[in-house]
């Protein structure tokens, strides 16, 4: 008999601003720690010398991480020119140099290139996974890997600060799957000047903001106590971007127990994407289908 897993039955997300010297996966086991929840997770992984939005999921949370996973997102960074490095960020060697140091007007020229749907290839020192290993392992142990290039969307990518000629401080709002580690490497070659990230920090994730986060020390001052509790907001927050319908409470027994239901709509399209609450509380994520919502998400506490 499986294990049953110790904790709070306690849902709904929680906004933090991460520090640096932190991997994403270390703040997830603090918020779980903090309170005391059965289940965690996050939506997007910060490098663990970024900073800023980092949501975490609790209880029935998780099941909404992919829509926050897939949605657009800002990062506010810093490139260094004149210098390549292994990691594409300052934690790793520099690998190269360069003295050639671009214009202002270089550089906004250069950031057409990387707007709209673009390739990027991610760093060699990442997480995607190579004939079934991490790249980033792999370079550890010093090998040079062909990394396919993969699709990304870029909404923005702008120049908002020069603070000398050695760097550049940039906007970037991206989808799905964005490195901007990566962003900086090909911005440096394009300029033919080398580059790489100095300073990252995620300033808003889908509907989540950096400056609502809560910081780490926050968090343990606050930990297991009802005071933290006020900080998690509602799992629903995590659906901002699909249409809510609405049910009785006899449809709600039918979706929370997998089946289709009638629901009451307006402003969906057959096979659209939705969820669906009853008085006010999140019951399920499914496509709408000629009055019924085929349930494919199910929220069993709210």
């Amino acid at each position: 008999m499986a294990r049953k897993r110790k904790g709070r039955d306690i849902s709904g997300w929680l906004v933090v601003d991460k520090p640096a010297g932190l991997t994403s996966t270390a703040v997830v086991n603090k918020v779980r720690w903090a309170f005391d929840a059965k289940k965690a997770g996050h939506a997007g992984t910060l490098d663990p010398e970024a900073t800023g939005v980092l949501a975490v999921a609790l209880g029935e949370a998780t099941k909404t991480v992919l829509y926050i996973t897939d949605a657009l997102k800002a990062y506010e960074f810093t490139v260094r020119f004149g210098q390549a490095t292994r990691t594409d960020d300052a934690e790793g060697d520099v690998i190269a140099t360069s003295d050639l140091r671009p214009s202002d007007d270089d550089i906004k020229e250069a950031l057409h290139a990387f707007v709209g749907d673009i390739l990027q290839v991610p760093p060699q020192f990442s997480a995607v996974m190579i004939d079934g290993e991490r790249a980033y392992k792999r370079a550890r142990d010093g090998e040079e890997m062909d990394i396919a290039a993969r699709p990304l969307f870029v909404d923005e990518l702008t120049l908002l600060d020069r603070p000398d000629a050695d760097h550049a401080v940039l906007m970037l709002v991206c989808g799905k799957g964005g490195y901007v580690r990566s962003i900086a490497r090909d911005l440096g070659a394009a300029l033919g000047c080398l580059g790489h990230v100095l300073r990252l920090r995620r300033i808003w994730s889908g509907p989540f903001d950096a400056e609502d986060g809560i910081s780490l020390e926050q968090i343990d001052e606050l930990a297991k106590t009802a005071e933290l509790d006020a900080y998690l907001r509602p799992l629903e927050e995590g659906l901002a971007d699909l249409p809510e319908l609405t049910c009785t409470p006899e449809a709600a027994v039918k979706l929370r127990n997998g089946n289709p239901a009638m629901v009451i709509a307006s402003g969906v399209e057959y096979g659209d994407e939705c969820w669906v609450s009853c008085d006010g509380a999140p019951v399920a994520v499914g496509r709408y289908k000629s009055g019924e919502v085929h349930p494919s998400r199910v929220f069993v506490t709210a």
